[in-house]
């Protein structure tokens, strides 16, 4: 067969769509599951990503008011129902408007919010940073102070080594006799 032919009889493109079954989704989740596998066939083509819907927004009011509708008798009876679908209107209009004031003003009380935590979170990051420095800098001045101390002990140790010199021979002769000395005999235990 040179050709395909359609089920008109009509010749078609050898490389066209290869036509598919209909099948209807019962079930959500089978129907999440077709619209994945039509997805998966092309895996090159970009998926349709949706904008996000607009918000809605009421019509603006008018600015000049052609057909001003007075209090006076003698009104048609069709002018009843342009007036209520003019209020309407209106009030939906003054509702959006409170809806956007009253969420401009939580964002706001948002923001104030946010501020003011992170403000106390540095202030009690900056009482921990401080005491911490307190701390380290005491023990700083506790080394120092031992290592001044240990220094002051070798000077005065070199200075009364150096005067007692003399006086190291006999006790370093004294020394040896008591390490040759059992310790019973001494009074030792």
């Amino acid at each position: 067969m040179a050709a395909h032919i359609e089920k008109n009889n009509k010749p078609r493109k050898p490389g066209g769509k290869e036509s598919q079954p209909l099948i209807i989704a019962k079930t959500p989740a089978e129907e999440q599951r077709l619209k994945l596998e039509r997805l998966m066939r092309n895996p090159d083509k970009p998926a349709p990503i949706p904008d996000r819907p607009k918000e809605w927004n009421p019509r603006a009011p008018p600015e000049f008011v052609r057909d001003v509708m007075g209090s006076s008798a003698g009104a048609g009876s069709g002018e009843f129902h342009v007036y209520r679908h003019l209020r309407r209107r209106e009030y939906q209009r003054q509702d959006f408007l409170d809806k956007i004031s009253e969420k401009v003003n939580e964002d706001v009380g948002y923001l104030d919010k946010v501020e003011l935590n992170k403000q106390a979170a540095d202030e009690r990051t900056a009482k921990r940073r401080k005491k911490r420095e307190k701390l380290k800098h005491k023990k700083r001045m506790a080394k120092m102070a031992k290592l001044e101390s240990k220094n002051k002990g070798e000077d005065e140790a070199a200075k009364s080594s150096e005067s007692s010199s003399e006086d190291d021979g006999d006790k370093e002769r004294e020394a040896e006799d008591d390490a040759e000395a059992p310790s019973f005999i001494m009074g030792r235990k």
